[in-house]
């Protein structure tokens, strides 16, 4: 593998990026410094970390970048549940995306257990 953007984890999260700034662009202008802005840097982070603890050559690096983008989509799960039971996202939006963010979540869950079995061996 030569880059993170060879991840398959890393290509969904940034189609799930891309999908994301679509359906908040449709959000009350009202909440551009809020429930936008959180959710925006929310999904960002997921590749963002996926891409920079893979560029720090360290699978204990790698781990602990992946947990945090993990954490950063369970956050944007929060949020896109939030969205949708204020009616910013329509129930079809909603559960799309969520599944895409789920698909996502058990993939880094995933990779970070094959690589901690990695690190065990070693």
């Amino acid at each position: 593998m030569k880059d993170h953007k060879d991840l398959i984890v890393w290509q969904k999260s940034m189609e799930l990026t891309r999908i994301i700034y679509t359906l908040t662009k449709r959000f009350p202008q009202g909440e551009i410094f809020g429930l936008t802005n959180q959710i925006r840097r929310a999904v960002v982070s997921i590749p963002s970390n996926i891409a920079e603890g893979f560029g720090r050559n360290s699978d204990k690096q790698f781990i602990h970048f992946l947990k945090i983008a993990k954490g950063s989509a369970a956050e944007l799960e929060t949020q896109l549940l939030i969205s949708r039971d204020l009616s910013y996202l329509t129930a079809k939006d909603a559960k799309s995306t969520l599944a895409l963010y789920d698909e996502i979540a058990r993939m880094l869950g995933a990779l970070i257990r094959n690589i901690e079995k990695r690190v065990e061996k070693r």
